[in-house]
């Protein structure tokens, strides 16, 4: 008989109580800022800016990623369970477009419009850190997970989780993509140090990230559909992600070899 472990939801302090999905999105938020000051710095901008650019964008980007999943679950949401964020259904993706709305209004005040390119390169190794701490949100909350297991050899974490309300061991996609995004955090804080063209960071951010979520989503049991068409909404996201951050890849390169005077 394989051990297993149950993680709990959370704990009560008094009568309230608090989920450890929530400390760790809170974890999550706050390494990013944390990361995001540090790289700041290197673009001539100053830690109470993205102190700003935070209380403007995390907001956002929890409307967005609620509004999203209701959006695409099958289920029928009443506009007041749209605010139950205790039951659960929050897209990433959809946060990222409220984030991205977050920093266009960041720029709004500041009347910099140029601003949007560099903080989309500051934010995308931020984004994927927090993505990474994240996913352990997933573990506690028992979701996110694959396929169903049933060789009893590979009934083990990482591999798979076991799964209370179905009594059995599933893939631990969640861990995969958490796993995938700690090294892209790496990989993306190199290409920042590394670039000498606005975009690039953010386009390494989109052909990274779009590669793994593509592949994983793939295994998920949990996936969101456009409608009855058998497409998940993630995995097509990502593949349009890969393909833009292809271009814009392609475009500073050639950008580049224009600047030092080569044949493109």
């Amino acid at each position: 008989m394989n051990l297993y472990y149950i993680p709990p939801k959370g704990f009560y302090i008094f009568d309230f109580e608090i989920r450890f999905y929530g400390i760790i999105m809170a974890l999550s938020m706050l390494a990013g800022i944390v990361l995001a000051c540090k790289l700041a710095k290197k673009r001539g901008l100053t830690s109470d800016d993205i102190i700003l650019l935070a209380v403007i964008a995390i907001p956002l980007a929890v409307v967005g990623a609620r509004l999203y999943y209701c959006f695409f679950y099958t289920h029928d949401y009443s506009f007041t369970e749209l605010f139950n964020l205790k039951e659960g259904g929050l897209a990433i993706y959809g946060g990222v477009i409220g984030g991205i709305l977050g920093v266009i209004i960041f720029c709004l005040i500041k009347k910099n419009f140029k601003l949007i390119g560099v903080l989309f390169d500051i934010c995308a190794p931020c984004l994927i850190l927090g993505q990474a701490i994240g996913r352990w949100g997933n573990f506690f909350n028992q979701e996110a997970y694959g396929n169903l297991v049933t060789n009893t050899n590979l009934q083990f974490f990482p591999y798979a989780v076991f799964i209370e309300d179905e009594n059995a061991w599933y893939q631990a996609t969640f861990f995969y993509e958490s796993l995938w995004n700690f090294i892209g955090v790496f990989l993306l804080v190199l290409a920042f140090n590394k670039s000498k063209f606005t975009g690039s960071t953010t386009a390494c951010y989109f052909i990274w990230y779009g590669i793994g979520r593509a592949i994983i989503e793939g295994l998920r049991s949990d996936s969101l559909y456009i409608g009855n068409s058998g497409i998940r909404v993630s995995q097509l996201l990502s593949v349009i992600l890969i393909i833009i951050g292809l271009v814009l890849l392609v475009f500073n390169i050639i950008r580049r070899r224009k600047q030092n005077g080569q044949k493109v």
